[in-house]
């Protein structure tokens, strides 16, 4: 992969790590534990709170999993691994990257995992 390739990847995933990091604040406060106080909320109110609350941990959830990959990504970049399946070593296909920059896995071998 030439260099000014992998520089894209590069800015296109601290790009994609800072708007993670940026909706994780707001995740964080939807996440928080639901009063159980009935006289200040009826029944209904507290049970949609409760699904939400749950949506939300869910997203926080997603969200972490997904800084993981983007950080051993950036990893990958900086000791030249990157682009390069890490269970056959072949390299992964330009345009999978390109769908995601965090890409570990070639296509045959991500679908054998599945």
């Amino acid at each position: 992969m030439k260099p000014q390739e992998l520089q894209a990847f590069k800015q296109h995933l601290l790009t994609m790590q800072q708007d993670l990091l940026a909706t994780q604040d707001s995740g964080i406060d939807a996440a928080k534990t639901v009063e159980l106080d009935q006289t200040k909320v009826g029944r209904l109110s507290r049970m949609d709170a409760l699904q939400v609350q749950a949506m939300s941990q869910e997203m926080n959830r997603r969200r972490e999993i997904e800084l993981k990959k983007i950080i051993a990504a950036l990893s990958r970049l900086e000791k030249g691994g990157y682009g390069y399946c890490s269970h056959c070593e072949e390299d992964i296909a330009l345009k999978r990257l390109q769908f995601d920059p965090s890409a570990s896995l070639c296509i045959i071998c991500a679908s054998k995992l599945e």
